[in-house]
């Protein structure tokens, strides 16, 4: 920290700094172990410089909580633009990120899990959260809006929540299959009758 008042200033790669060091700390001590001091070492930088970005842990857990939002809007984004059937494809997307692999992206998806047990009793997160997929519900109500596709988002979202709730390497279903039978749910000649 001896040479930080003498880094060239990079504001923006400070910010992504910043960012990744509490997403890992989330991962490797809980929330609990995202403090101003603790950012702040593991980013090498001065608390003063952390809060010149996050002026409180709370802007900077929604920081973290808003990036992760963005990381999903564009991994669901392109998700879509591969997708050849307009109907449910929103939704599809959707279930297509909570079944993504957990290994291959398992810092993304362990601090991502600590911010979603944190939204569950955190308001100003579950604005965030509720806020983005109003947003999102309105911008492919043409495409997802019928019922179905409610219901296979919501038992996607029942899968996200058993995976934080698992025991380690506890899988108490085939995953694969409930995908399948998710995925299928979206499709154009799917009916609930």
């Amino acid at each position: 920290m001896g040479n930080a008042h003498k880094r060239k200033k990079q504001p923006e790669l400070l910010r992504r700094t910043l960012l990744d060091c509490a997403a890992r700390l989330a991962v490797e001590k809980g929330l609990s172990g995202v403090t101003i001091q603790a950012v702040s070492d593991a980013a090498g930088v001065t608390k003063g410089g952390l809060m010149h970005h996050f002026p409180t842990k709370q802007t900077l857990v929604e920081a973290v909580f808003g990036d992760f939002l963005e990381q999903l809007d564009a991994e669901i984004t392109a998700l879509i633009a591969r997708d050849d059937e307009p109907k449910g494809s929103f939704t599809r997307a959707y279930i297509e990120t909570v079944f993504t692999d957990h290994e291959a992206n398992s810092i993304y998806k362990e601090a991502w899990a600590a911010l979603y047990a944190t939204s569950i009793t955190d308001p100003a997160l579950r604005c965030l959260w509720s806020e983005w997929l109003r947003t999102r519900l309105e911008r492919y109500s043409d495409t997802d809006h019928e019922p179905h596709l409610e219901i296979a988002r919501l038992a996607a979202d029942g899968v996200w929540v058993a995976y934080l709730l698992r025991a380690d390497g506890d899988e108490a279903t085939d995953l694969s299959a409930l995908r399948t039978r998710l995925l299928a749910m979206t499709r154009k000649d799917f009916s609930l009758g």
